[in-house]
């Protein structure tokens, strides 16, 4: 059979497309998969590097301003409905699957309008614009949380399934995560990351936090590579030294290590990044990016703070202080870290692929 993958932009869009393709490929040795996104998408980097076809369509998002910009999102739209067609009519494939971003409408709506088999799926507990239009037209809704299921008009098409995740993180020991990052396993281990680009806020926040901890307590500071620099600059300005227990890089391409070594992350609110770390059951810190769209971070960080897998705090309220209060509390109450950890395994879904995988089987 024939796949066709829409969805990309950011990595959150285009692991569960991956980890989806993945698992058709573990059932059907001879499946003929393709994805489509866009020229200036991570996915130019990340698609080849798993192995997969890519090609690309025109298009961007419209802005809420009427300007000349919005002029030509509509050519680039157009332009990208001819493009998107002339890939269905090329490829001929016997399902579409879109897994989100921009490219994501017109590839599916016009595999939709051809009466080819089509399946969304939405990550995030707050669902995107381009999935609320495109619910009414495809066969089947994937979410990944139970939460997302009030936003859309046609319930009858929602299935929660949760979100696919990359079975390596699932595998590593908390022995080989501690030894290939470089950490003791006697020491408790505490992470921060702000995602691939970085996040200035916790970046700065954790530098302050250098000043209080103490030296049982190990620290992985993932700066991400835009950032690093500025770090490193912040650090010598503070005049704070580091030992061994620090360390400070730029970006990390094993995360099943840092999932598996870490006692406590502190991190964004992106909807991969909670699936995995519920799926490894590590018990967080979420500081939900407040620069995203319809503050979805939030929406998605609120689903563990309920479930008491984790403490959230806005970016607004995020101080070196806060943040050591937090921890210390953590790591005088080691109860509470292994509740946290148990919760966190009790919400997530680690048949994710799976379950959409059956879901595509039954409209095809």
């Amino acid at each position: 059979m024939r796949y066709l993958f829409a969805g990309g932009g950011t990595g959150g869009h285009i692991y569960p497309a991956i980890a989806i393709a993945k698992e058709i490929l573990k059932n059907e040795k001879d499946a003929q998969i393709l994805f489509v996104g866009t020229k200036k998408g991570l996915e130019n980097e990340i698609v080849p590097k798993e192995g997969f076809e890519l090609r690309t369509i025109s298009v961007q998002g419209f802005k809420r301003k009427l300007s000349f910009d919005t002029f030509k999102t509509f050519y680039k739209a157009a332009v990208g409905l001819y493009e998107a067609n002339k890939i269905l009519r090329d490829f001929n494939p016997d399902v579409v699957i879109g897994t989100g971003g921009y490219v994501c409408g017109p590839i599916v709506m016009m595999a939709a309008l051809k009466g080819i088999p089509t399946l969304i799926h939405e990550q995030n507990a707050f669902p995107g614009l381009t999935n609320k239009i495109l619910s009414r037209y495809v066969k089947i809704v994937a979410v990944s949380f139970e939460e997302s299921v009030k936003y859309f008009k046609y319930k009858n098409k929602i299935v929660v399934t949760g979100n696919p995740v990359r079975k390596e993180l699932l595998e590593t020991k908390r022995e080989d995560g501690r030894k290939n990052l470089g950490f003791s396993l006697d020491k408790p281990l505490i992470v921060s990351v702000g995602g691939s680009r970085g996040a200035e806020k916790i970046n700065f926040t954790m530098i302050e936090f250098l000043k209080f901890k103490n030296k049982n307590l190990q620290v992985l500071i993932i700066t991400g590579a835009n950032q690093y620099e500025k770090v490193l600059e912040k650090l010598k300005a503070e005049a704070i030294e580091v030992d061994e227990t620090v360390k400070i890089i730029p970006y990390c391409h094993n995360m099943q290590d840092v999932y598996a070594a870490a006692d406590v992350i502190i991190c964004r609110a992106g909807a991969i990044t909670l699936s995995e770390i519920t799926a490894r059951g590590v018990a967080s810190i979420l500081i939900p990016s407040p620069y995203v769209a319809n503050n979805h971070q939030e929406y998605n960080a609120r689903v563990l703070e309920k479930a008491v897998a984790s403490y959230v705090i806005l970016e607004k309220d995020l101080t070196a202080e806060e943040l050591h209060s937090k921890i210390k509390y953590l790591f005088d109450n080691p109860q509470v870290i292994s509740r946290m950890r148990d919760n966190a395994r009790k919400i997530a879904k680690v048949d994710a692929a799976e379950r959409i995988y059956k879901l595509i089987k039954s409209i095809t």
